[in-house]
């Protein structure tokens, strides 16, 4: 089954850390760009982060430039999103996406607050 499952997210306090994981299953993810958007009911769906798939090149939004890392780790097949000196705007429910198929997982929750 192909699919991707989310994990790592939590309460976080503004100027913490947190790193999501994000399983692949049914697909090798060196094979395909992988990456990953949130989605707040305010700002709707904004992309985060991409690594490509042949040189693992990766790109990142603006907002969030100098402050997360996407990286992965073949052999576990595992997709990893490093966020540092989180701010409160970095809340919300962030998702796993291969965009080749329109994949995407469920979602973990990140919250930062006081």
């Amino acid at each position: 089954q192909v699919q991707l499952v989310e994990s790592g997210g939590g309460l976080v306090q503004p100027g913490g850390s947190l790193r999501l994981s994000c399983a692949a299953s049914g697909f090798p993810v060196g094979f395909y760009a992988v990456g990953w958007v949130r989605q707040t009911p305010e700002k709707g769906l904004e992309w985060v982060s991409i690594m490509n798939s042949d040189d693992g090149g990766t790109s990142y939004a603006n907002s969030v430039k100098g402050r997360f890392t996407v990286s992965r780790d073949i052999a576990k097949n595992t997709l990893y999103l490093q966020m540092n000196n989180l701010k409160p705007e970095d809340t919300a429910l962030y998702y796993c996406t291969r965009p080749n198929g329109n994949l995407r997982g469920q979602g973990t929750q990140v919250t930062v607050s006081s």
